[in-house]
Parts: structure tokens; C-alpha cells; sequence
């Protein structure tokens, strides 16, 4: 057995592979980014053949950057972006590749809102229908694109379409599966009545044969390893959801671990015994053959300081600062104050809430930029809070969390994090936690590790750990308070301020 694991992780634009030894340690890394096209508004595609170039490409140049033999990778595991829809045709060969960023489908979501598709799902696969979610994109195809939808052969996820052109096999696994709502959650398997309810019942055909994330899928063919540089006969286990990736790459493998990830998405997860919880969690995704994980996530995180410093910071930083290390240097210098400016990090519509807008609000003559930086760090945790607040209220209780994603390589974040959340913080070494937790999945998956939690122990380090400011627990539970306030208070504004692009978008279409 070879001494190294080769991890993929294709996320929406970016695919990066990583060849780890067996403790963690990361020997080569490789990325490329893609190219997304939209032809025409709420579309969102990529060129599946790109994809495969992309895939290629980064594999090889990693391998030529570890300076190993192909024989020494034991295994492959790769972990994808979720929902959006990747389908093959009939014969096997790439056809459409929509990306989860996708909205074309929003209409027929609320159009099954009223027609409560959601109560029928829910209650089978633990999901309501949203726009960029599979089978509505799914249904969508069939009602609006019969052309199309008459020549797919096969529909699955980023992962699966890597893992099929490197082994042959039509697959897909469990934590993708039902992370798209496509799943019976408790029996673990394709279901009928919910393909029923989503419109699909002709198209369980469509669905490939499921395997659990470890199992090995396939070997690397001799085709692709001429092309790779792989050594043919390579096992490529299923692989995971990159958000579940994600989490076992950054050490979250016990059962009440929790995950919080702030990147581009606001995740909050937690690794649960059973599917079964009292409330609404949004999303519930398996995790390994045997327990679960409860999911609130919206893309309400990391992306609003992306923003703030692409339109606003862009070279306004001393030179051997980066401009976010810059920006929380500015916001670590504020001591936190009562009346301090509140933010809602909502530039993308809230979880609940479409038309929700971000905002900053209560500023003063006397706040400064660091004013302003911090109340946007802040508002991002509370949007962190209020998910982790509907996980708990459900059922699913952990006492501390891991952080991982753009927002754990700040030194101030995490600590804010642990203030707001009031519970110890940690955040893993490794920056690639995707694609170290398919690598992690694949050593399980060849029998190096005895499962899942002994391969992150072997595979993870902790980095750094934050403990919350006992002395501002009042402090951030009052302005959680106004925070949530204030969005109540602001709702009937953001529809007020949506109508006319609204009924801009009726008029276009």
C-alpha cells in the first residue's frame, strides 16, 4: 500500500487537488480555477469538459510538484460542491453542469410553497424545495427545457462526474444524496413517494446506483492514467459533500462535534445519532453509515467581508499586510461599546428571506472604519448564531466547535465567534480541510484507518483555540437581541425595496 492519499475537491469555480502522508502533513498542492457562464439572468453553468481539463490538469501538476511515484498514492477521495445538477446523457457522455449558485428555478419554489410541496418532503428527506437545490433544477429542466431533460441519462454532483471520468462508473453516495433533499433520510435510499412529490416519479432511472462515501467506487482507468500520471488500478472511493469534507478535515467526527464554516456560505452543522429532530432544520445530511448531520446554512458569512474589502480596502493597506489582515487590524483596535453599529450580512437575501438586505445601522459621527469592520465581523456571527439557535432548538446540542473556511485565518474572527456563540472555538491547521477530509475518507475507505474518526485523529492538527470573554456575555446577548430586532423591524422594507426589481424581472420574463 502506497504511504500518500490524494484528496480532490471541486468546488464551484475552483478545483484543487492535495496529496497528504499519512499523519496530515500536505506534500503538493494544485488549483485551477474555472469558468462559470450565464446565458441569460439566474443562470448559472459550467463546461463540463473544462472541468475534466481542470481536474486533469491539477492532478498532474501535483503529482509532479510531491515528486513521488504514482504507485505511492494508495487511494483517492474526493468532495464536490452539493446541488446545482450535473447530468451525463444516455450514453454516458458530459451534457449539463448547473452550478448551486443557479436561481432560475425560484419561481416554481414559490409556486410549491403555496402548493405545499415542502409538507410532503420534509417529513421524507428532511428538506424543503429551494432554488439551486437538485430536483427542483430537476423539475425545472422538465417543465421548462423538455429538449434536454429528454437526453440525460444520469443526474449527480460535481464529485460524482470527477469520480466517473476518472474510474468509468455511474455513481454517486450517500452525503450528496441526501444533501439534495434526494433521499429517504432514515432508510437511506432512493424513495418513490418523494421523487413523487418533487414532480420526478418518472425519473428514478435517472438517479445512479448509491454507495456510502467510503466505499470504493472504482479504480483510475489506464486511459487516465496516461493522461494524469496516475498509476491505473488506483482505488477512487464515493467521496462527500464538500461541506462534510469540510468538517472531517477539520477534525469533526464524534457524535455531537460541531462544524462551523465561514466561508462564501454561512454552515453550522452538527454530527447527530439519528435523523430525527423536533423542528425545521433546513438540511439533514448523512454523514458516515450510521449517524447524520443537522445542517442550517445560507450564504450570509465570509462573502460579506470579501465584499467590503473588494469595494472599499483594495489597496488601502500597509504593504506587509494583506487587506483582510489589514481590516481586522482596524477592527481589533475598537473596544466594544454598547452603542456600537449593528450589521445585517444579508447581501445576498437571508435563509428565510429572499428580499433581505444587508445594512449598517446606528453609525455615529464619533465610529471609524474599525467601527465599521467590526460590526460587520460580528453580524456575521450572529447570522452563524441564529442557524446554530434552529439546530439547538431541534434537538442537536454540542458544547464546542471547530471553525474552518476563509474566516478561521483571521486572529479576531474566531475569538468573536467565541463571544457570540459562548462556546469554546478551535480552527484545524490545515487550510484545505475539503479536500484533507476526502483524503481521510479514502485511507477509511482502503482500510487504512478503522473509520472516520480514527483517520482525523491520525490526519487533523489544531492549530489554534479561542475561549469566549466571559466579561462580554451580556455584552453580545443584548446586541444579538437588537440584531434580531432590528431584522424584524427592517422586513417590511426589504419588500418594499424588492418590488420594483421584482416586477422588473415579471415584465423581462
Amino acid at each position: 500500500m502506497g504511504d500518500y492519499l490524494l484528496g480532490i475537491d471541486a468546488g464551484n469555480t475552483v478545483i484543487k487537488a492535495v496529496i497528504f502522508d499519512r499523519t496530515g502533513r500536505e506534500l503538493a498542492h494544485a488549483c485551477e480555477e474555472g469558468h462559470s457562464r450565464v446565458p441569460c439572468p439566474g443562470h448559472v453553468e459550467r463546461d463540463l469538459g473544462e472541468l475534466w481539463a481542470n481536474a486533469k490538469h491539477v492532478i498532474r501538476t501535483c503529482l509532479d510538484k510531491a515528486g513521488i511515484a504514482a504507485s505511492d498514492i494508495a487511494a483517492i477521495g474526493c468532495a464536490g460542491h452539493g446541488n446545482g445538477l450535473y447530468a451525463l446523457d444516455r450514453d454516458g457522455e458530459p451534457l449539463l453542469g448547473i452550478q448551486s449558485l443557479d436561481t432560475r428555478a425560484a419561481g416554481l419554489v414559490e409556486e410549491w410553497a403555496t402548493e405545499g410541496v415542502g409538507d410532503r418532503t420534509y417529513p421524507i428527506g428532511r428538506q424543503r424545495p429551494w432554488p439551486s437545490q437538485t430536483p427542483t433544477l430537476l423539475a425545472w429542466l422538465k417543465r421548462h427545457r423538455p429538449e434536454v431533460f429528454k437526453r440525460i441519462g444520469t443526474v449527480f454532483f460535481s464529485k460524482d462526474f470527477v469520480v466517473n471520468r476518472l474510474t468509468g462508473r455511474r455513481v454517486s453516495e450517500v452525503s450528496d444524496m441526501s444533501g439534495a433533499g434526494l433521499l429517504d433520510l432514515a432508510a437511506r435510499s432512493y424513495d418513490s413517494m418523494l421523487m413523487d412529490a418533487y414532480g420526478l416519479a418518472d425519473c428514478m432511472d435517472l438517479l445512479p446506483p448509491l454507495i456510502e462515501s467510503a466505499d470504493i467506487a472504482g479504480t483510475v482507468t489506464q486511459r487516465v492514467a496516461q493522461e494524469t500520471g496516475l498509476a491505473a488500478g488506483t482505488p477512487v472511493i464515493g467521496g462527500l459533500f464538500d461541506v462534510v469534507a469540510s468538517a472531517l478535515g477539520s477534525g469533526v467526527s464524534r457524535t455531537g462535534s460541531a462544524s462551523i464554516i465561514a466561508g462564501t456560505w454561512s454552515i453550522n452543522q452538527v454530527i447527530i445519532d439519528g435523523p430525527d429532530l423536533d423542528g425545521p432544520v433546513f438540511m439533514s445530511s448523512t454523514f458516515d453509515r450510521t449517524r447524520y448531520m443537522a445542517m442550517e446554512n445560507s450564504a450570509t458569512s465570509a462573502v460579506n467581508l470579501e465584499w467590503l474589502v473588494r469595494e472599499f480596502f483594495e489597496g488601502e493597506h500597509a504593504e506587509e499586510l494583506s487587506p483582510f489582515d489589514a481590516c481586522c487590524a482596524l477592527a481589533a483596535a475598537v473596544e466594544p461599546a454598547e452603542d456600537d453599529p449593528l450589521y445585517h450580512p444579508y447581501l445576498y437575501g437571508a435563509q428565510q428571506d429572499g428580499h433581505a438586505r444587508a445594512g449598517f445601522y446606528g453609525i455615529a459621527g464619533w465610529h471609524s472604519k474599525g467601527h465599521l469592520i467590526r460590526a460587520l465581523l460580528e453580524g456575521v456571527a450572529f447570522g452563524h448564531r441564529q442557524h446554530i439557535e434552529t439546530i439547538r432548538n431541534a434537538g442537536a446540542s454540542f458544547n464546542e466547535a471547530v471553525l474552518s473556511g476563509g474566516g478561521s485565518r483571521s486572529q479576531l474572527w474566531p475569538q468573536i465567534f467565541a463571544d457570540v456563540l459562548g462556546v469554546p472555538v478551535s480552527v484545524a491547521a490545515s487550510r484545505e480541510t475539503g479536500a484533507l477530509g476526502a483524503a481521510i475518507a479514502a485511507g477509511t475507505g482502503i482500510g487504512l484507518f478503522a473509520d472516520f474518526t480514527e483517520g482525523a485523529n491520525a490526519m487533523v492538527r489544531v492549530d489554534r483555540h479561542y475561549r469566549p470573554n466571559g466579561a462580554l456575555a451580556a455584552h453580545y446577548h443584548r446586541r444579538y437581541a437588537f440584531y434580531k430586532d432590528l431584522t424584524k423591524a427592517m422586513t417590511p422594507f426589504w419588500r418594499r425595496l424588492s418590488a420594483p426589481r421584482k416586477m422588473a424581472a415579471g415584465v423581462a420574463a
